[in-house]
């Protein structure tokens, strides 16, 4: 089945046609008669981490949510805590990132609410029945809301090549131990030498490490997979199985997106943000050069459909010199791949359309 993607890209020279109005252009061609007024709309969005600037901007999520509002009483934005011990660990440390990066009601017209509870414990046992689960663990706030809206930033990720509407379902939409659950069969190895210089052991927020006689030394029973370690190690010491686990790691993502939608047939809408393509997830308290050009802004009813509509615009862009990339510059090289070699990207979208999620067969459609 041919899933429909709306695209609207950045070129404007009147009112008509800045990004606002395109929003909202994007939203009437695929929301007409979704929602009612007394659904309760949870906008899903990233509010980045505190240092990074590559999120969507709360300014334009006002379109959205102003769209929402026509038909809906009430709309509320919102995402989960993280499994990391970042700026949003827990709900007070979370909606205080999320007002400094601009997502106060004054600029987005709908209150924040952290959906998994202030440390985590606020979810939802979902069955899904799939390989790796059989329930997964879904934010109650999330579950509760009648309808979504799921607004992305799409950009590059460490372990699953890049990350979309698909991963925002996947990991934004579950509890601290769903995230858990998704990371737990891909945790660090050690694969280099060790300095014992003892910065990863700080770091760890579990005390998962130690330093033994000839380096560090992992206790799995504890390990969270975080991955604090692999991004604070000044050697390069960590590496990941990346063949056999992280496929593995990316088929629970998925199965976690298909738990996040169940209850919500007809009720769900996506948005993608081509917009500062960078080679990290918002989760980093920073953001790099984007590894190509902005692209535009799509919309869908289908996430297998955008993320793949996404995945297809961005590598058909000349690549960024002087980004992060090494490798794949050319017109249609994957631009992912270039950045994060070991991790085949497309495989999320291979599985989802496997499970149910949606469709990889698209007809992009100019709005």
């Amino acid at each position: 089945m041919v899933s429909k993607v709306y695209f609207a890209d950045l070129r404007a020279r009147s009112a008509d046609e800045n990004k606002g109005n395109k929003i909202m252009k994007l939203f009437d061609e695929i929301a007409h008669g979704m929602f009612s007024e007394d659904d309760v709309v949870a906008v899903k969005v990233h509010f980045g981490e505190r240092g990074n600037d590559s999120f969507v901007s709360p300014v334009l999520l006002r379109y959205i949510v102003d769209k929402v509002k026509e038909s809906v009483q009430k709309v509320f934005l919102t995402d989960t805590n993280t499994l990391y011990y970042g700026s949003r660990h827990d709900s007070v440390d979370h909606i205080v990132t999320a007002i400094l990066n601009g997502f106060d009601y004054a600029v987005v017209g709908a209150p924040v609410i952290i959906a998994d509870g202030l440390h985590g414990g606020n979810e939802r046992l979902v069955e899904v029945n799939q390989k790796h689960f059989d329930v997964v663990k879904i934010a109650g706030d999330i579950y509760d809301a009648s309808g979504m809206v799921v607004v992305s930033h799409f950009k590059g990720h460490g372990m699953s090549g890049f990350g979309g509407a698909l991963k925002n379902l996947a990991m934004g939409c579950a509890t601290i131990d769903g995230k858990l659950e998704q990371h737990e069969c891909a945790k660090p190895i050690i694969e280099g030498d060790c300095n014992i210089c003892g910065v990863c052991v700080d770091g760890c927020p579990v005390g998962a490490l130690r330093l033994g006689e000839e380096g560090v030394e992992i206790d799995y029973d504890l390990c969270i997979a975080c991955m604090n370690c692999m991004d604070s190690c000044p050697n390069e010491v960590y590496d990941l199985n990346w063949e056999e686990d992280v496929p593995i790691f990316i088929e629970r993502m998925m199965e976690y997106s298909l738990g996040a939608v169940k209850g919500k047939k007809g009720k769900v809408l996506y948005f993608n943000f081509l917009t500062n393509i960078t080679p990290d997830c918002d989760c980093v308290p920073w953001s790099d050069h984007p590894i190509v050009p902005d692209i535009g802004i799509l919309a869908s009813k289908d996430p297998v459909a955008i993320d793949s509509a996404s995945y297809d615009l961005v590598n058909r862009q000349i690549g960024l010199r002087d980004s992060i990339l090494e490798k794949n510059f050319e017109l249609g090289a994957d631009k992912f791949r270039g950045v994060w070699e070991m991790v085949d990207s497309g495989y999320q979208l291979v599985y989802a359309e496997e499970i149910g999620l949606g469709s990889r067969d698209y007809r992009l459609v100019k709005v």
